[in-house]
């Protein structure tokens, strides 16, 4: 803990006349147990702070899976809701067995941990469990991003692979080479051993996370096709709408919650001072960091608000609820180390990213039921990118150690070192979600593992695969089983899905 109680009773005894060694003794005896109480007490409220920012970013699954049951259309509804559930279940269990030591367990030439498998010699004197749990929040947050981009065509048991595959392998390398002490790219190595001097700055996951899920949800997609009937014969596109815009706005508003421990949590400590005997210190970096993501997120839904509207001719809630999401996802790398008047610029690109890779998407015949690759890959990629233009030296220095001559922001007159840091990052990501997630998406095709049957699509999912609908569209004593008109959810001139 800094600024610790010191006391020498060599110092002391000078100064207290008979008695005076034993009376020194005591006295420092008494400072010493005051200064342990104190860094008890600062491991507490650190560990405390960590903690509740964990389970902060866990209830964003809860937004996962409202935003995900919302955008899809009814007869799929049970299917990716259990896919949500199975991706919290089975990545605890793959971070826990080797995710968290290949992210965090010790470097082999900064490329990967080997240390701490199953929470082996844990914890350790620079992690305890709530550092564990926390990043587990974040490994199958990557995971739930992945998802969206499949859903309502995929086999449950590639759900079941790839979730684990990236939960317990692709992310935690990721996580390793960019937050890791020991990684290659990351910004706590020693100065002389930095990428470009600076390293790649990715505070809280702009590209470890988003762009991650994003990605390896791109190839799913790509990999296994539109939906059946999303693009006619000459390629214009037919809109699925999901089947309820109330869940797609509860979603939005839980997972804008869970980010406020999300960017303002992966500070991990908060109780120390950036000058001795101030009241400015780490509190007010974490509160500026909530600052940035709210007007970040604020501004980009406002631009996509009115954008759409001038696109389309009508006020979307669900483009202007995917509008500041993005905004969140791109402030998300640079959130602690830029000013609150630069979120606004990134939220104000992030929603010009999302409306031009949604355009981009519709002209090659992408689909993505909720924009996941485009919304979390295209705003992630921006949100490194708008790092190495926007951040400010004092930041940078006060999150990641004063450094002379540390790289920063080249709009901020830092030169490009930290740009082309970001740049890097984005290619590696790129390229190495591409390279193992592909691949896996490409050998479950092969094997008949990926896209279920066009009989199952039409019908959906929930009754062929999961037993039933998941609403009651019925009395269990109706003998009519798809009754519609009064007393039902449909009038008389719609059909329930999968009738």
């Amino acid at each position: 803990m800094s600024g610790a109680i010191t006391c020498s009773a060599a110092d002391l005894s000078a100064l207290l006349g008979p008695n005076a060694t034993a009376a020194a003794d005591y006295i420092c005896g008494q400072l010493g147990t005051v200064n342990n109480k104190f860094t008890d007490a600062a491991f507490a409220i650190d560990n405390t702070y960590l903690l509740f920012s964990a389970y902060l970013v866990f209830a964003m699954q809860l937004g996962f899976a409202m935003l995900c049951a919302g955008s899809v259309r009814a007869k799929n509804t049970m299917n990716i809701m259990l896919t949500n559930v199975l991706d919290a279940a089975a990545g605890g269990l793959f971070y826990y067995l080797f995710g968290y030591a290949f992210a965090f367990g010790g470097s082999s030439e900064g490329f990967i941990g080997r240390h701490n498998f199953a929470l082996r010699d844990f914890p350790t004197p620079t992690a305890d469990y709530s550092y564990f749990l926390y990043q587990w929040a974040f490994a199958i947050a990557a995971a739930g991003i992945t998802s969206g981009s499949i859903a309502e065509r995929t086999q449950f048991v590639a759900y079941l692979i790839y979730s684990s595959f990236l939960t317990g392998f692709v992310y935690p390398i990721v996580s390793h080479w960019f937050w890791s002490p020991d990684g290659w790219a990351s910004p706590f190595r020693s100065a002389e051993d930095r990428l470009f001097s600076t390293g790649a700055i990715d505070f809280a996951g702009s590209g470890v996370v988003h762009m991650v899920g994003g990605i390896a949800g791109l190839w799913g997609a790509l990999i296994e096709g539109p939906r059946r009937g999303r693009f006619e014969k000459g390629g214009r596109a037919i809109a699925l709408r999901g089947h309820s815009a109330s869940l797609v706005v509860l979603g939005t508003f839980l997972l804008w919650f869970g980010w406020y421990g999300f960017n303002p949590g992966s500070f991990a400590k908060i109780l120390v001072p950036y000058n001795s005997g101030s009241n400015y210190g780490q509190w007010s970096g974490i509160g500026r960091t909530a600052v940035t993501t709210t007007l970040s997120g604020c501004t980009a839904a406002l631009t996509t608000l009115f954008g759409k509207r001038l696109l389309s001719g009508h006020w979307n809630v669900t483009d202007v609820c995917n509008g500041l999401l993005g905004g969140f996802a791109a402030i998300t790398a640079g959130c602690s180390v830029v000013e609150p008047w630069a979120a606004i610029v990134c939220g104000f690109m992030a929603s010009l990213v999302l409306i031009g890779c949604n355009k981009l998407a519709e002209l090659v015949q992408y689909d993505d039921p909720l924009e996941a690759a485009q919304l979390h890959g295209g705003c992630g990629a921006w949100g490194l990118i708008f790092v190495g233009l926007f951040a400010k030296e004092k930041y940078l220095n006060e999150v990641y150690g004063a450094t002379p001559g540390r790289p920063y922001g080249l709009f901020m007159g830092g030169g490009g070192k930290l740009l082309g840091a970001q740049l890097v990052q984005i290619l590696v990501i790129a390229g190495w979600v591409s390279a193992t997630m592909g691949t896996l998406f490409f050998i479950l095709k092969k094997l008949n593992l990926l896209r279920i049957s066009e009989k199952d699509e039409m019908q959906g999912m929930d009754m062929t695969r999961h037993g039933g609908f998941a609403y009651i569209y019925h009395d269990n004593n109706d003998d009519d089983s798809h009754r519609v008109g009064p007393g039902s959810p449909f009038p008389p001139s719609v059909t329930p899905p999968g009738v």
